[in-house]
């Protein structure tokens, strides 16, 4: 984890000081978008919303969300110094490159993106005009669209940063303000952290939801309760959104899948073999493994 987000060099002065300084634009209006925006309204400059659907456009604008909405990026994108890509994963990478053909000035570029390999190396390309830097929130909900969105999404929830070689002070603390606006803590990683992290916190819960739903028989279905339904909520994911996080995070998700498989293996020879000392063990050193994870977690809430 990276400690230190200092950047030599002289700061850019275009760089806005403070949030409530910067002109923000958020691409991509669904549930993130739409919920970051819900989160940050009165606390930017101005607030601009940019979505291809018209239809979306026309329900944020009924939503009073942003100060101004377009389906066109050229249209108010050149207003923005602070341009937050909240498409779906697998388009970040094309509204990377069609940024510096709509803004003809600077920026500074956040993607929300659930990982980071194929990201922050486009990033990078962008010209010396923007200065980029990772972001991707730890929270969401099993639907996805804008009808979903949620001023408290980010609530308590960690917001992953993730500097880049050029991305300045300035930068930082914008985007620190920005995840403490919306409720959020940040958390800097550097991409390869990230991404194996976010397999084990996201991706490998996500398939062991699914999993659990295509095993539980229909028969079931009187006695589903409050455990079942919180077990396999993430069943319920987005298909295509889940396709590009898990090609994109390949090997870590084999590897997390892997662990998780031994695991099972572990329960499972222990029930055949009855030997109920061996199933305490396990389910003692799994019950202890995650009141240790949320105690760091909010020794790291509260830092």
């Amino acid at each position: 984890m990276q400690t230190d987000q200092t950047t030599p060099g002289i700061e850019p002065s275009w760089v806005p000081e403070s949030l409530t300084s910067a002109s923000v634009a958020i691409w991509g209006i669904g549930l993130m978008g739409g919920s970051l925006a819900m989160a940050l309204r009165g606390k930017t400059s101005a607030l601009f919303g940019i979505d291809p659907d018209i239809q979306v456009c026309r329900q944020s604008i009924d939503m009073h969300l942003f100060d101004r909405v377009s389906t066109n990026p050229a249209e108010l994108l050149p207003k923005a110094n602070f341009i937050i890509l909240c498409a779906p994963l697998g388009l970040i990478p094309s509204l990377l490159k069609q940024i510096p053909l709509d803004h003809p000035g600077h920026a500074v570029i956040m993607d929300i993106g659930s990982t980071k390999n194929n990201i922050l190396p486009i990033m990078e390309e962008l010209p010396e005009r923007f200065i980029p830097i990772g972001g991707h929130p730890m929270s969401g909900k099993e639907v996805s669209s804008l009808s979903n969105a949620d001023a408290d999404l980010f609530q308590g929830s960690s917001f992953a940063l993730l500097a880049l070689p050029r991305t300045s002070q300035a930068a930082s603390n914008l985007a620190i303000q920005l995840v403490k606006a919306i409720g959020a803590h940040p958390v800097w990683l550097d991409p390869l952290e990230h991404d194996r992290w976010a397999s084990a916190i996201s991706a490998l819960p996500y398939l062991v939801a699914n999993c659990l739903s295509g095993v539980t028989p229909l028969d079931a279905a009187p006695l589903v309760g409050s455990g079942y339904k919180s077990t396999t909520r993430l069943a319920s994911e987005n298909i295509d959104m889940m396709h590009y996080i898990l090609g994109n995070n390949r090997e870590n998700v084999i590897t997390d899948l892997k662990n998780f498989h031994s695991r099972l293996e572990m329960i499972e020879n222990a029930l055949e073999q009855n030997d109920f000392d061996a199933l305490t063990n396990l389910f003692e050193e799994g019950a202890a493994r995650r009141a240790a994870i949320m105690d760091l977690f909010q020794k790291g809430g509260n830092s």
